[in-house]
């Protein structure tokens, strides 16, 4: 498997991305849905990656800049095809390192409560991230679970993080 930093112009990647915005918004009211588009994908502060098997679109996934010390996942997304072949983990890894790699102190996420997000929120527990209040722009919500790992901790993800708990603003 290969990541690629991405454009999102490749009709493969813009209809992964299509397809995860539909799967989301089948999940949570427009209001509780954090999903982005690809023009705000696209957009300043955010870093888009694909992963590609072949000619074949496996995954992606984003970074956002939400200031100097803190990024945000965003966009998680296996093909259909490529489900529980260690895509999401690889991505994982790579966009963790990236975010050391640019300063950033901690990084966090927004994903769903329901059965459908158990993997995800298994995979990033698994990387060290831990639940947390609402960080950045969001608001408690029934349709959001929010998870945070400082990024000081071990390069072995699958140790326990040293992370604590705390709003990141």
């Amino acid at each position: 498997m290969k990541i690629v930093q991405d454009d999102l112009t490749d009709p493969n990647v813009i209809a992964l991305v299509r397809a995860h915005l539909l799967e989301l918004a089948g999940h949570s009211p427009e209001e509780s849905c954090h999903a982005l588009d690809l023009d705000a994908l696209r957009g300043p502060g955010m870093t888009f990656w694909s992963v590609w098997e072949g000619d074949t679109i496996a995954g992606c996934g984003a970074l956002k800049a939400l200031d100097d010390t803190h990024g945000e996942i965003k966009s998680m997304r296996t093909a259909g095809t490529h489900l529980r072949r260690g895509v999401a983990a690889k991505l994982l890894d790579h966009i963790i390192h990236e975010a050391r790699t640019r300063g950033f102190e901690r990084l966090s996420l927004e994903t769903g409560p329901h059965d459908l997000f158990a993997p995800a929120r298994s995979l990033y527990a698994r990387f060290g991230f831990e639940t947390c209040p609402p960080f950045g722009p969001y608001r408690e919500d029934p349709y959001s679970v929010f998870m945070t790992r400082a990024l000081d901790g071990p390069e072995d993800y699958n140790a326990p993080s040293k992370s604590s708990c705390r709003q990141a603003s």
